[in-house]
């Protein structure tokens, strides 16, 4: 169901990114299109991505092109823990375009994606219940939006 994962280049064409805070580091970026049918029997259809991280020496060794197909895929780990102790914000849920994270019983939700070529490896998800707020912020983002759209329009 779900397509092969692919290795992407940014936009000057480079598939190693150097590090900012060094130059030593790096990463790749890999994506694969997830699909599934939710509860009323439509297909979605999400790009999901995944870094590759090492050090630049060995990302070469990898040899791998933009575009080049590779076995495996991508899967989704989530946690109450964080995956990044250091900085723990850069790891949270969060709900769409809201800025909400999702939270269980006001628990945070951690979430990353991973590359494995195990075949029998599925996502770990774990299930919000903060829905309130996210409904409620989802309106004012679409409250706002229109609001924008009306106002881009007035004489």
């Amino acid at each position: 169901m779900n397509s092969k994962v692919k290795v992407t280049a940014d936009d000057a064409g480079n598939v190693i990114i150097p590090s900012q805070s060094n130059p030593e580091w790096g990463y790749i970026r890999i994506m694969q299109i997830h699909k599934s049918f939710n509860n009323n029997g439509f297909i979605t259809r999400k790009e999901v991505t995944c870094l590759i991280k090492g050090i630049i020496s060995e990302l070469k060794e990898l040899n791998w092109k933009d575009g080049q197909e590779l076995e495996g895929k991508i899967i989704i780990k989530e946690s109450f823990e964080p995956f990044n102790k250091k900085e723990p914000e850069r790891d949270y849920k969060i709900a769409g375009k809201t800025g909400i994270v999702c939270c269980q019983d006001g628990q945070p939700i951690y979430r990353k994606a991973i590359y494995t070529i195990v075949e029998n490896a599925v996502d770990d998800l774990i299930e919000h219940n903060n829905g309130d707020a996210i409904r409620d912020a989802n309106a004012i983002l679409k409250k706002t939006v229109t609001t924008t759209e009306t106002s881009d329009f007035a004489l």
